[in-house]
């Protein structure tokens, strides 16, 4: 059979990067090796039924062991950029403290070896994995781990930062905080609306922080954070369903966007839930209103919801999905044009920064046969998507680069290994990497633009 001829988006300015990403815990592995100590997602796979089929991050893709190999293949594949999140228990096991030699070695080596092959090393700093010594401190609840993250950026900063092409402070602090401690399907796994609360506040606060004690130590570090923003849409066009969509965009977004990029909370929940923020909140948002150098973009699919007056604020709930409507294998909708929409809404809103896409991709859980992973339906969604982003840009929206998730895959959190969104398969039994076809296709694309690059140059 004939594979599908896809063409390729664009055009893309000249100096704009393509890349890939990953996390830490959910490819790096070497859970207990060489000092690293463990993090709320090590504690979180052990307790039954939070992760489809006790799966577990201990070995993972192996990368810890296994790095030199996936940045020859991450060179292979003609990018321009590695994102990457480096593990905060391994770098200081206890989460304040001491700084373990090892730990730091193994990104030191990482930076390295993706200067070494022509790639910009892009860093994250916290992609969930917390150190579980700092849970028994409240977690992110709690102002000591806002204040040992700030020590923690500090350290890698100094240690790294005169290598590293950028860094973000947080990956998707909503996943973090709402997802983990109100909706419960993340570690630590709680549902508590003042607990959320709490936490949207310290990890603003630590970012805040974090972004002081990185510009100390390196002024011209290219310093961000990684935001993944809902579109969020009425399912209907009844009046009580666009206003639920009104209180979950702010709900969803604006109570991230608004503190990082106006110095405030949003006053519609203010009025809502503001009496349950963390005490004297208000003396933080100097701190957590730093300037940043640029901001990145998750989006992966739309939010539809229905008012649902009986539930807390932003009192909606999900709308089921048509079973006409497209989706990818993990049910996530696919609409290209509400990725488009949500750039073009957020630039009319705010005065941001230059915009990274830091993640976008889509799972499909096709496996090889006879050598080939023939991914088509993957291979379309990047298509459409990095047409949306194109299409943006020629609205004079600031998009500097694209990073597909992900690189191979890999532990996707809750969900185990049952759901692939890999550029590369990754067999789990033997730590065989194959480049899928819509890998192929993606390394195409980024090589082609950089001949052109270079020829313009």
């Amino acid at each position: 059979m004939n594979k599908p001829q896809i063409a390729h988006p664009g055009p893309f300015p000249k100096d704009f990067l393509f890349g890939v990403a990953t996390a830490s815990f959910q490819i790096e592995g070497a859970h207990d090796e060489d000092g690293r100590k463990p993090s709320i997602w090590d504690a979180f796979c052990r307790i039954p039924g939070r992760v489809h089929n006790r799966d577990t991050g201990d070995i993972a893709c192996d990368h810890y062991h296994r790095w030199e190999a996936d940045l020859d293949l991450i060179k292979a594949m003609h990018q321009d950029a590695y994102r990457f999140s480096i593990a905060w228990p391994r770098v200081i096991p206890d989460g304040r403290g001491s700084v373990n030699a090892k730990g730091l070695e193994f990104y030191d080596k990482l930076v390295d070896g993706c200067l070494q092959r022509g790639l910009k090393p892009v860093a994250t700093l916290y992609h969930w994995d917390l150190p579980m010594q700092l849970q028994g401190h409240g977690g992110w609840t709690d102002t000591y781990t806002a204040h040992a993250f700030a020590e923690y950026a500090q350290v890698i900063a100094r240690h790294l930062g005169d290598r590293l092409a950028s860094i973000t402070t947080f990956n998707e602090p909503w996943c973090s905080s709402i997802l983990s401690y109100l909706y419960g399907v993340h570690a630590p796994g709680e549902t508590s609306m003042d607990a959320t609360l709490a936490t949207v506040h310290m990890q603003h606060l630590g970012h805040g922080l974090a972004v002081q004690a990185i510009k100390a130590e390196r002024p011209q570090l290219d310093t961000g954070i990684v935001l993944n923003v809902h579109s969020v849409y009425p399912a209907t066009n009844d009046e009580e369903d666009r206003k639920a969509a009104e209180r979950g965009y702010e709900f969803h977004n604006r109570i991230f966007l608004d503190p990082l990029f106006k110095g405030q909370y949003p006053a519609q929940f203010l009025e809502a839930l503001g009496d349950r923020l963390p005490h004297n909140w208000q003396d933080d948002m100097a701190t957590i209103y730093q300037p940043l150098d640029f901001w990145g973009l998750n989006y992966y699919t739309p939010a539809r919801v229905l008012a649902d007056p009986q539930s807390e604020y932003p009192s909606n709930i999900p709308a089921p999905i048509a079973d006409t409507t497209p989706v990818t294998d993990i049910g996530w909708e696919i609409a290209p044009e509400a990725f488009s929409d949500l750039l073009l809404k957020l630039y009319a809103g705010y005065q941001l920064p230059p915009c990274y896409i830091t993640e976008n991709g889509a799972c499909y859980n096709d496996e090889p046969v006879d050598g080939v992973v023939s991914d088509h339906r993957r291979t379309e969604y990047f298509a459409s998507h990095l047409g949306a982003v194109a299409e943006v840009i020629g609205q004079g929206i600031p998009v500097k680069g694209y990073f597909a998730w992900s690189l191979m895959d890999n532990f996707e959190w809750a969900e185990g290994y049952s759901m692939r969104f890999g550029l590369v398969h990754v067999d789990y039994n033997t730590q065989v990497r194959t480049i899928k076809d819509s890998g192929h296709w993606y390394s195409q694309l980024a090589l082609e633009h950089a001949q052109k690059r270079a020829s313009v140059d």
